[in-house]
């Protein structure tokens, strides 16, 4: 017995559904392609890859100036302590100086922070006169302020300052590369990479592929293509004249926008709209180690979520109030592509909506209740464009997974694929109601992700 015009409603809507999904999904698949298309062009031709480098003479090299590391902390009791050590022990130069952004009401932070600074000379602790948690990058403009006392009481200006989180494992080479680096350019990004993490193969897991693609290929195709670097918050090195220069353009309030979610993503394109270069830095040493940071990524689904929700809303959906568009076609292409997180969520929603729908009509037919959903000549070519771009997009992901964690990880990089979609799905309805909220006047507020964890700490376990 058919369900008449009820089942007929179902299999129309079902019939809309892949046509509206399949439409924009070969219109993201299609802009996917040409980033893979650039990036073999790229380096076909030479003008992109990844360079080689002595570890040796590069560790032999001493500083040209000294350097600064902002490292802001709110509730970071767990995990400060093996950054900063392990930080001052991989880069024992003098010149360093380490300033770690503290609050009065989180004590527990504060102590370790206060142990560090007796442990080293290098280290200095900044406490905010805020209570916290404010937002990161009032941290950070505290710790400039900090900066500038420093400077007045050694009377000499630092030549870089270095942004990391506090769960951060710093590269042992990356003070010198940056040190070299910004000869040329006045602010450097080295790769992240998220590591696989004991416990969550799946949920940290995702965000092992998604930094191995992006900082192995999108990050190089953007920075070739000289569409401005954004900052990844980590790993990255301005020098200190540009430092100045954007403070100054945000009238003496420092150099990273209070009002932001993203302060770090903005911070690089801010640099780059000013006309200084910019510069995404990819380098192994001669025995194939990537020079990069590294760090474990949350491995809940609800910290996940509410990490890429902080994404989402700033990047996406704050930069087209905050930043506008930029100059030239490459900056604005990367500008599109930064701000589809939302529109990618819904397609998302709706392709796994379409699935169990089409679940649904398969039980249905087989009692039957309804029609076969007949596929046109345009949903045929539709479906199979996408399920190519589907097993495309899948084996690159192994690929640059594979590159950096062999088989296994890349094996498992496309069983993740549904883990990141789900994910993405959540952050965007959760980001598009946050930033509602917001155009309401709620408040913007630091919804950290809470750090257990620490490469540094399994790396001494192990040895």
């Amino acid at each position: 017995m058919a369900l008449g015009q009820g089942g007929a409603l179902f299999v129309a809507m079902q019939h809309e559904m892949l046509l509206f999904a399949g439409v924009f999904f070969l219109i993201g698949a299609l802009d996917e392609f040409a980033v893979d298309i650039a990036y073999l062009w790229l380096r076909l031709t030479g003008r992109l890859g990844t360079g080689r480098i002595d570890a040796g003479d590069l560790a032999a090299n001493t500083l040209t100036g000294d350097a600064a590391v902002f490292i802001p902390c709110w509730q970071e009791v767990r995990v400060i302590g093996a950054t900063v050590r392990h930080a001052l022990a991989v880069w024992p130069d003098p010149e360093l100086t380490i300033l770690i952004g503290c609050y009065a009401n989180d004590p527990a932070t504060l102590a370790v922070a206060r142990a560090l600074e007796k442990e080293d000379r290098r280290v200095r602790v900044v406490v905010n006169p805020e209570f916290g948690p404010t937002s990161k990058a009032d941290c950070l403009n505290c710790l400039y302020r900090a900066l500038e006392d420093e400077e007045a009481m050694r009377g000499r200006v630092f030549r870089m300052v270095l942004l990391h989180d506090a769960e951060d494992m710093v590269d042992p080479l990356a003070l010198k590369l940056f040190d070299i680096a910004l000869d040329h350019a006045a602010f450097v990004q080295l790769p992240v990479l998220a590591l696989p993490k004991p416990g969550s193969r799946f949920v940290a897991g995702h965000y092992v592929d998604e930094f191995c693609e992006a900082h192995a290929k999108t990050m190089t195709v953007r920075d070739a293509l000289g569409a401005g670097v954004p900052g990844a918050g980590v790993g990255c090195a301005v020098r200190r004249d540009a430092l100045s220069r954007i403070a100054a353009a945000r009238n003496g309030r420092g150099p990273f926008a209070v009002d932001s979610l993203t302060e770090d993503y903005e911070f690089g394109l801010d640099i780059a709209m000013m006309g200084m270069p910019t510069r995404f830095l990819r380098m192994r040493t001669k025995e194939g180690r990537l020079i990069a940071t590294r760090a474990y990524f949350p491995g809940r689904i609800g910290e996940s979520v509410r990490q890429k929700t902080r994404w989402v809303h700033g990047i996406a959906l704050q930069g087209w109030d905050r930043i506008g568009w930029g100059k030239g076609a490459a900056r604005r292409w990367f500008d599109l592509r930064d701000r589809r997180g939302p529109l990618a969520a819904l397609l998302l929603f709706v392709a796994y909506g379409l699935l169990a729908a089409m679940a649904l009509s398969w039980a249905a037919r087989g009692f039957g209740l309804i029609e076969t959903v007949r596929l046109g000549p345009l949903l045929h070519l539709l479906v199979a464009a996408n399920f190519a771009a589907l097993v495309w997009r899948s084996a690159i992901r192994a690929v640059f997974t594979g590159r950096e964690f062999g088989w296994r990880e890349a094996a498992l990089a496309v069983a993740r694929i549904p883990v990141s979609n789900t994910i993405a799905i959540l952050a965007g309805r959760r980001a598009l109601f946050a930033y509602l909220r917001t155009l309401r006047g709620a408040p913007i507020v630091w919804e950290k992700t809470d750090h257990r964890d620490h490469p540094a700490i399994d790396a001494r376990e192990a040895a």
